[in-house]
């Protein structure tokens, strides 16, 4: 499996509308995506879902996962709706007892 490159924002696919015109499709919206990635000291899947039910719970419109498989036990954290604030996940992984730094691109 690869890994996405670490931070980029990401075009998902438009979306369409039919028209009355028969066979004749309208683009509604194109989503942009912000994703950050870290780099963290997490070693157990129980920490690790506690701390994405905190970022869910903290951040409503934030996705997060980990990969603990990867050497450098990655978070990655997605945003529709805006940018992921680094410093804001920071803190939140370092007062749960953790450690995380963003990955750089």
């Amino acid at each position: 499996m690869s890994l996405p490159s670490y931070r980029r924002i990401l075009r998902a696919p438009t979306l369409f509308w039919q028209t009355n015109q028969p066979g004749m499709l309208c683009p509604t919206q194109a989503l942009r995506v912000m994703i950050e990635v870290f780099k963290t000291n997490v070693r157990t899947r129980r920490h690790a879902q506690q701390l994405v039910h905190q970022i869910h719970t903290t951040f409503a419109h934030y996705r997060a996962n980990f990969d603990l498989d990867d050497c450098d036990r990655i978070l990655r954290v997605e945003c529709a709706s805006g940018f992921v604030l680094p410093s804001c996940l920071i803190k939140l992984l370092r007062d749960a007892g953790f450690q995380a730094e963003v990955l750089p691109e």
